[in-house]
């Protein structure tokens, strides 16, 4: 049953992701059900350069919106030999015991590495642009031109300063996908964005880095207010503060190559070779022994 869900999920993504393009092409996708869980990104690789499974790795195929088929291998799973969940440590044990062995990097220490970025997120008409500590904005291309601009908020370094006085540089937002479970985020504050017409009131937002493995890049935008929003950053650096480490994923790769042309001639002539040795052994296991002498 697992496995039919896991199919039925890749399936869906493969056309999310190959359709709409909202992720980089190297990274493919992700998805999971909770931050407790493994999650898994699709890896596409080009046909001068496919993925080599393992001997006995599950595949399967998946067709694109244009009619591409890919070969998707599955990524094998070894359970663990106890069925019981290893406990986290306390989190305040953990930076405890870091902080005897090493002086530890706050989590802006290791956002430094985003200082000079910007990313870009495509959501249908709109386009989304973060530059680290500067700016975040809402906008429109037309031949690579920007038509329509929304600021979304300015860096704000006396909010933040705030705020994370308040939270301890950290702080937890209740994961949706799971009832019991939370993801910690470390909370940057952008204000005084353009004019709202509903509320006659600045635009702003509450940029969140969350740990993820991967690559930088933007994961979510919500609006939770009228003209009031949030982002989810995704950053990898940030897992290496410990209070982070909870939250880190176990990543599991779907690897997926193009289906080559002759992949149905292939399977077939494997499987009638399958079938002849099959058919073979038992013509064996019926026919007369030979070892009987005539006296």
């Amino acid at each position: 049953m697992k496995l039919v869900v896991f199919i039925t999920q890749l399936y869906v993504l493969c056309h999310l992701v190959l359709a709409d393009q909202i992720f980089p092409a190297h990274l493919g996708g992700t998805f999971s059900r909770s931050s407790r869980e493994p999650k898994y990104k699709i890896e596409f690789h080009p046909e001068d350069s496919p993925f080599h499974p393992e001997d006995g790795q599950e595949s399967v195929v998946m067709p694109n919106d244009n009619g591409q088929n890919f070969i998707c291998y599955l990524p094998k799973v070894e359970e663990a030999k106890s069925g019981k969940q290893v406990l986290q440590h306390n989190i305040s044990s953990v930076i405890v015991e870091t902080e005897k062995r090493v002086k530890m990097k706050t989590p802006d220490e290791l956002l430094e590495v985003l200082r000079e970025e910007c990313f870009i997120r495509q959501e249908g008409w709109w386009s989304y642009e973060f530059c680290y500590q500067k700016r975040l904005r809402q906008i429109h291309l037309e031949d690579e031109k920007v038509v329509q601009e929304f600021i979304l908020g300015i860096y704000d370094a006396e909010a933040t300063a705030a705020v994370n006085q308040n939270l301890s540089d950290i702080s937890r937002l209740k994961d949706p996908r799971s009832k019991d479970a939370y993801q910690r985020y470390h909370a940057h504050q952008y204000t005084n964005g353009t004019t709202c017409d509903l509320t006659d009131q600045q635009r702003a937002t509450e940029v969140r880095f969350v740990c993820s493995e991967g690559i930088a890049m933007i994961n979510s935008i919500t609006e939770i207010a009228t003209c009031k929003y949030a982002v989810t950053i995704q950053c990898p650096t940030l897992c290496k503060h410990p209070a982070f480490l909870a939250e880190r994923p176990v990543w599991q790769a779907i690897n997926c190559n193009v289906l080559p042309k002759d992949y149905k001639e292939t399977k077939a002539e494997e499987e009638s070779n399958i079938k002849q040795i099959v058919l073979g052994a038992d013509t064996d296991s019926e026919s007369p022994s030979n070892d009987v002498s005539d006296d």
